[in-house]
């Protein structure tokens, strides 16, 4: 029998693929036994997934081969669904397998948080992985081709994005470039095309800088969306959806970038949870369960001033990295290191050539954003396949 610790990493989203990736980087041969489970054969690129979505970029540049990041004498890597994570027996059961684990990370990222909105779970897409942009961007252009068929159905040509968050204003951004050109193939008017972008909140992308947002609302307007602020989506059907007081906008297409839960398996295995995440301690693990971390969309972490980090890439980057370092500190029995969220900056796609965004304290926008924002994928890259998958990938973000 072997002596050598086992870790399983269920996951191969940002959080996952960056603690495999320092595993692989930290541990001795044989010190461990590694092994990542993912569902696809690939890690894709969340943040870039707006623009495949609108149509406006291929979605294989959105993903990157698994096979191509790992090194395979160090990583198993196991392509299967989790069917079951069991914490009191020490194992993982998959759709084809079972696995035991005396380390185990849960990275398996979130599914959309429809807030028990009637009608959204079953009627709305959302901007959650390359199998559902692919949907979208085919659902898209069916319905210029159906207006074509149907000229009285003026809701084929209205698309409703529910949530003005970063997801949604991304993608409205780049939907409203993609546009004109589908008008031009088709040959519709322009002026019968809609984009609304309804947010509860009262102000979209909420947190962030006001003036930015402002200036950001300011180009998307002039590419013609229409946005809906304060105003709730009350219920989703067939038609499209009711929004504030019972008023109906028909739309044939709704997509829904409102919220994220962490994952129904976590609550299925008895975690204690607040919508489907983890509220981990300072070294990323699970209360009660000092051999299982978990990190990215699955994990609820606070800051200072005791609200809710939002769950983005940056975040589960970072989280990766140090839960890496505590796996290794564990089985050398070292001290663990404590997470601290260093925030970079945040930056905003509004479509071609504009952006908006936060880094290094300072504000930026227009094209000087936009460049920002490319950087910051380039350094993603970097990091992940250093500077083959720049060469590979960079010219398409």
């Amino acid at each position: 029998m072997s002596n050598i610790p086992k870790i399983v990493i269920l996951g191969a989203g940002y959080g996952g693929v960056l603690t495999a990736l320092r595993l692989q980087k930290e541990l001795n041969y044989n010190e461990a036994d590694v092994t990542l489970v993912n569902k696809h054969d690939y890690h894709y690129i969340t943040t870039h997934l707006h623009m495949p979505a609108a149509g406006t970029d291929n979605p294989e540049n959105a993903r990157v081969s698994i096979s191509k990041l790992i090194d395979e004498f160090k990583i198993d890597f196991v392509k299967s669904t989790v069917v079951q994570i069991r914490p009191q027996d020490k194992k993982v059961i998959l759709e084809d397998g079972t696995l035991s684990y005396d380390y185990l990370v849960i990275g398996l990222g979130g599914e959309p948080e429809t807030f028990g909105i009637p009608g959204l779970g079953e009627h709305a897409m959302n901007i959650r992985s390359i199998n559902s942009v692919r949907l979208i961007r085919e659902h898209i252009e069916y319905q210029f081709a159906r207006y074509k068929r149907e000229p009285h159905r003026t809701d084929y040509l209205t698309f409703v994005v529910g949530g003005a968050g970063f997801t949604g204003i991304e993608f409205v951004g780049e939907l409203s470039d993609r546009i004109p050109e589908l008008c031009k193939q088709f040959d519709v008017d322009p002026s019968l095309v809609k984009i609304y972008n309804i947010e509860a909140a009262p102000t979209a992308l909420p947190g962030f800088d006001p003036e930015l947002v402002e200036y950001g609302m300011d180009v998307l307007t002039k590419k013609g969306v229409t946005f809906r602020i304060g105003t709730a989506i009350k219920e989703c059907s067939p038609e499209g959806v009711i929004v504030g007081e019972g008023e109906e906008i028909k739309s044939a297409t709704v997509i829904w970038t409102g919220g994220i839960r962490g994952n129904r398996l976590i609550e299925e295995a008895g975690f204690e949870t607040m919508r489907g995440r983890v509220k981990v301690d300072e070294f990323l693990r699970s209360p009660g369960n000092e051999n299982i971390y978990i990190v990215g969309d699955n994990s609820l972490m606070f800051n200072e001033e005791g609200r809710p980090y939002p769950p983005t890439a940056q975040i589960a980057m970072q989280q990766g990295v140090v839960c890496a370092h505590n796996l290794v500190a564990s089985i050398r029995n070292q001290p663990l290191k404590t997470f601290t969220f260093s925030n970079k900056g945040t930056v905003a796609s509004l479509g071609k050539g504009e952006a908006i965004g936060i880094a290094f304290g300072k504000k930026y926008k227009g094209r000087t954003a936009a460049w920002l924002k490319k950087l910051i994928d380039l350094r993603y890259l970097f990091i992940i396949g250093g500077i083959p998958l720049v060469l590979r990938k960079g010219k398409f973000l």
